[in-house]
């Protein structure tokens, strides 16, 4: 159990001090709005630069809930073949969605504080970071953005994850990094005494300091 999003990134820095040797090779970027209180911490102890990296799922027709992927910011569409073809999603809704969700980034990012890009990840080390894991799918996008933005190396690192999740995940990123994997796992704030939302306000704080 973590006190809260703070502690969670103190010990996330702690587990990921083996990267402290070659920081001027690493970049943390956060997945807003939860995981960047996280974030910042690790970003912090390990002397890294903190970007962010804008993920929203994709859901499917009538159940906006269960997520058939996930877009990026760059309007990367991402999505799960399987259960797009046993629902019958059509290639239009997929497109449409998308859209629709890059235009929410884009609306959150206004809202964080302008269309700040993201650091070059060329040849680095990136520590893709959340307060916790659920489904997956918004991560999984994410990495998929900045492998293709080349980086050499891409760890996720979250505090709490359902562990077959976390196993599917680690397929995707070179290395995982997660603290706690309960079971059975019923929702990230049931890792948190506190956990509650984090606002506009905090994001843009938190990235106005790391300038």
């Amino acid at each position: 159990m973590f006190r809260d999003r703070k502690e969670a990134g103190r010990m996330l820095a702690e587990a990921l001090s083996f990267l402290k040797a070659k920081k001027e090779d690493v970049v943390v970027l956060a997945i807003p709005r939860g995981g960047v209180p996280v974030a910042k911490e690790v970003a912090d102890a390990l002397g890294a630069p903190l970007g962010i990296i804008r993920t929203r799922k994709i859901g499917a027709p009538g159940n906006p809930k269960l997520a058939i992927g996930a877009v990026t910011q760059d309007g990367e569409a991402i999505t799960d073949p399987d259960l797009v073809g046993m629902l019958g999603v059509p290639d239009d809704y997929v497109r449409e969605e998308a859209a629709r969700q890059v235009e929410e980034i884009r609306s959150g990012m206004r809202k964080e504080g302008g269309d700040s890009p993201y650091p070059s990840l060329a040849g680095k080390t990136v520590v893709v970071v959340d307060d916790g894991i659920a489904t997956g799918s918004t991560i999984r996008a994410a990495i998929q953005s900045v492998k293709r933005r080349g980086a050499a190396t891409v760890i996720l690192a979250v505090p709490v994850g359902p562990p077959e999740t976390i196993s599917k995940l680690s397929s995707i990123a070179d290395q995982v990094v997660c603290l706690s994997t309960p079971e059975p796992f019923y929702a990230i704030g049931e890792s948190y005494n506190e956990f509650g939302q984090v606002e506009d306000d905090t994001v843009r704080e938190i990235l106005r300091r790391q300038e």
